[in-house]
């Protein structure tokens, strides 16, 4: 057992097996067309599905509205939140994995991503281009992408044949469409081989499923709460040490909330931090200390508390990039201690606003930075751990409509703001204890802090708190 970042007890049970020079080989071979087709055939299915089975209104295009796009240019919209910074990004993780399961690297599987994005909004839209889907759709589409395409990557294995087989090329395509999409036609799905087809190998990773019992309660009050079932999935992959040879997403860590609370989104949390790039600043008996440039996607929603009419928090970061360290200190007889510290400049954000709502929009767009940090502390080898984090986001939206405009009555299809002029901030403190009651169950104990602080140009300061407590029981693979 080792003190890590995410996930403070880990156990090894899967040996690192280093990826086969001859899967290398036929992974990395690059189809640029056969790439490019598949995002151009992506983005002409779901318009498509748009317009004849949904008949939204959005996919009725023409030559004129093509020409109209180009000629009015980029404006911010007005999509919900999960739409805007999840589902966007999601979509943009398809015309990355086309990419990325056709031999590209991340960083050229990023401009397919670019390209799909660009043609959605220039062509298959009759409303003018997104500003803010051009930026999130790409770069969040490149995180959740790499993600998924190493996950997917993972469940491989091309030595077997029969419902084993079909079993992991069933995950793979789930994991990732456009890589399970590839071997189809690519016929690499019933394909028997000597080596497991793998492109990075079977890696050094952990796995947390917790699940159990959640209160969400705003303001303090008692009476304002919510509470239901709960369940969070952990994944951190590689050795966030091991940086004598890193590319993109060698190590990364993957957190997801899942909930059923009335009223509350189903889907609550997302964190991702993936290492672009990393340096060993010392190794020795003692501890050891390593720095990196990190990508981070985050997103946190809530929904409307009935009692009091207001929502406690929402934040959405799709594109983020700042430098991390990370510090473990050697193992103890009786115990082990971990830490990280993270600076990043956010180049798309979205945090909640208390005013502006038009069509379906309740938040401000914005631009900043964030501040994350936290620790770990694991006693009795691996009876007993002590996790805090703290993430901090300070958001800054500068073009906001002007005071007096009524937002009910505005053409919201040409409203180009980012929402309110304002200066808003969240704080998500976290405390977590797990303590072994069965070889790797455990139980676990989670209590998260909300606080929402934003700085109107035109309206009264608002400041708003929210706690959630979870009781939940935990298996670590």
């Amino acid at each position: 057992m080792r003190g890590y970042g995410q996930i403070p007890i880990r156990f090894h049970t899967i040996e690192q097996i280093p990826p086969d020079s001859v899967d290398v080989a036929r992974t990395n071979k690059r189809h640029f067309w056969r790439a490019a087709a598949e995002v151009a055939g992506f983005n002409i299915g779901l318009w498509a599905f748009d317009r004849y089975i949904q008949k939204g209104d959005f996919a009725y295009i023409s030559l004129n509205t093509i020409k109209e796009n180009f000629k009015h240019g980029f404006i911010w919209d007005n999509d919900k939140l999960g739409t805007n910074t999840f589902l966007h990004p999601y979509n943009g993780n398809l015309y990355f994995n086309a990419a990325r399961a056709n031999g590209f690297n991340f960083w050229q599987s990023e401009l397919f991503a670019i390209a799909g994005s660009a043609m959605w909004e220039m062509f298959m839209e009759n409303e003018y281009p997104s500003t803010n889907d051009i930026i999130a759709t790409p770069i969040g589409g490149a995180a959740l992408g790499e993600v998924l395409y190493r996950a997917s990557d993972a469940v491989l294995d091309d030595r077997l044949t029969g419902s084993d087989r079909f079993g992991r090329e069933l995950a793979s395509f789930i994991l990732s469409p456009m890589h399970g999409l590839n071997r189809i036609i690519t016929g690499d799905a019933w394909k028997v081989r000597q080596t497991r087809g793998r492109r990075f190998g079977t890696p050094n990773f952990a796995i947390r499923v917790s699940a159990g019992y959640k209160i969400l309660l705003y303001q303090g009050q008692w009476q304002n709460i919510h509470q239901g079932v709960a369940a969070e999935i952990d994944l951190e992959y590689g050795d966030r040490f091991e940086v004598k040879s890193t590319k993109p997403y060698d190590y990364f860590t993957f957190k997801a909330q899942l909930q059923g609370l009335k009223t509350q989104p189903i889907l609550t949390q997302i964190e991702l931090k993936g290492r672009l790039l990393a340096r060993e600043i010392f190794d020795n008996y003692r501890s050891q200390g390593s720095i990196g440039l990190y990508q981070h996607f985050d997103f946190y929603d809530s929904d409307t508390i009935d009692q009091v009419e207001k929502v406690p928090f929402k934040l959405g970061v799709p594109a983020c990039l700042g430098a991390g360290f990370m510090f473990r200190d050697v193992e103890r007889s009786k115990w082990v201690f971990d830490c990280y510290a993270h600076a990043n400049g956010i180049i798309l954000g979205s945090i909640l606003s208390d005013h502006y709502q038009t069509d379906e929009r309740n938040y401000n767009w914005a631009s900043g930075f964030s501040i994350k940090g936290g620790f770990n502390l694991v006693f009795a080898k691996n009876k007993f751990a002590l996790s805090v984090s703290h993430n901090f986001f300070r958001l800054f939206s500068w073009r906001g409509y002007r005071y007096g405009t009524n937002l009910k009555t505005v053409d919201f299809r040409t409203l180009n703001v980012q929402g309110d002029a304002s200066v808003a901030s969240l704080n998500m403190t976290e405390a977590r204890i797990d303590w072994k009651i069965w070889k790797k169950i455990y139980g676990t104990l989670l209590f998260t802090n909300y606080v929402r602080s934003s700085h109107y140009r035109d309206y009264k300061h608002v400041r708003s708190t929210s706690n959630s407590f979870q009781l939940m029981l935990s298996y670590k693979f």
